[in-house]
């Protein structure tokens, strides 16, 4: 079927809507017709082969919502008219996808980021050329089609421009706090970066009763929206030393850091606020070979954890409509960091983001 797409033909360059063709869905797939996508700085960062060298042209997108138009014949999840938000790729079957961590998949790069299905092939074309698929969906288009595996089921009582950053910034924020870490009530956090990973993370750190939550950044209005969104204690970077003002804050130091900017300056901040045995958890696209030095004696004779952490340890069938759930209940009022642009806007909407004017931006369809 032709549908409408914005192309992206090289690196930096504006996207471009154009017609393109998207194969019928296969037996185990799903076509979706989108209603509304998040943009993600790793769009632009593999748009930019910041992080993999993905072939150009190439759709990105990978924070899908929409409603199901049709289905393959062994799907059995979804049915036409669902609504849906899209998720990962993973294969379904190696040790970590049976132990219920997909987004540890033995083949997340092939299913994700080497644009294609994860079988070597695309759904998308123009012409006869192929187009690289990204992120087991490019909903950075009208339609696509997506494995079952990769499609969860939501309410319709929720509009979908709320819903479809749970593909992403809401796994990883959300996902990592709760999730990973495991942060429970009383307890404290320091979170790096207040971008909308950053906040995702806290919110859900209010939504499970932390007794501390820190929020630290450059941008004075991301800290002030931090504070009405739960932080007990914001922390300007550009005021002074930030290890020291968190120390300040809760001088045994904090049960848990989240690093979220990719910076190895912040990253070795994380691990230093760390309270005996707490953990430093980090995320962000963080370009391979990247590396960080850690003070070991204060990190081993205080039993404090370091660990990466991929789309929160999010099983997103599980996990995804528990955080629906949140955000209809209004414990995860994740609508406070949403800017809706047309489709059409999509070079506005990725500039936005970019220069941080806008948090999370929404791209929403035409009906």
């Amino acid at each position: 079927m032709n549908i409408l797409a914005a192309v992206s033909r090289k690196i930096g360059a504006p996207m471009h809507l154009e017609e393109c063709q998207l194969e019928e869905p296969r037996d185990d797939e799903v076509l979706v017709r989108l209603i509304a996508t998040g943009i993600c700085h790793t769009d632009m960062a593999m748009r930019d082969h910041k992080i993999y060298p993905i072939p150009h042209p190439a759709v990105f997108g990978h924070e899908g919502g929409g409603i199901v138009e049709g289905v393959g014949r062994s799907v059995t999840s979804v049915r036409p008219g669902d609504h849906v938000v899209l998720s990962f790729g993973f294969c379904g079957h190696c040790q970590a996808c049976e132990s219920h961590h997909p987004s540890y998949c033995e083949h997340f790069d092939d299913y994700n980021f080497h644009g294609t299905r994860g079988d070597g092939g695309t759904p998308l074309s123009q012409e006869g050329t192929p187009i690289s698929f990204f992120q087991a969906q490019s909903s950075f288009a009208t339609h696509t089609v997506c494995n079952e595996r990769h499609v969860v089921q939501v309410p319709k009582t929720i509009p979908l421009d709320l819903l479809c950053p749970l593909g992403c910034a809401v796994q990883t924020g959300a996902g990592g706090v709760i999730n990973s870490l495991g942060l429970k009530f009383g307890q404290s956090i320091a979170i790096f970066g207040t971008g909308s990973v950053g906040l995702c993370a806290l919110m859900a750190a209010k939504m499970v009763g932390a007794s501390e939550i820190i929020a630290i950044d450059r941008n004075p209005a991301r800290l002030a929206l931090a504070k009405e969104l739960g932080a007990t204690v914001i922390v300007n970077a550009t005021d002074g030393p930030v290890v020291e003002a968190v120390r300040r804050a809760v001088p045994g130091g904090v049960d848990f850091t989240f690093e979220t900017t990719a910076s190895m300056t912040l990253l070795r901040q994380a691990t230093e606020v760390l309270a005996r045995r707490g953990t430093c958890g980090f995320v962000g696209g963080i370009p391979a070979g990247t590396e960080v030095t850690l003070d070991v004696e204060w990190m081993m004779t205080g039993g404090r954890s370091f660990r990466g952490i991929i789309l929160g340890d999010s099983d997103p069938k599980s996990f995804l409509p528990k955080m629906a759930k949140a955000i209809e209940n209004g414990s995860f009022p994740i609508d406070r960091i949403i800017t809706r642009y047309p489709f059409e806007r999509i070079n506005d909407a990725i500039a936005d983001s970019e220069s941080g004017k806008s948090i999370k931006a929404v791209l929403q369809f035409p009906a």
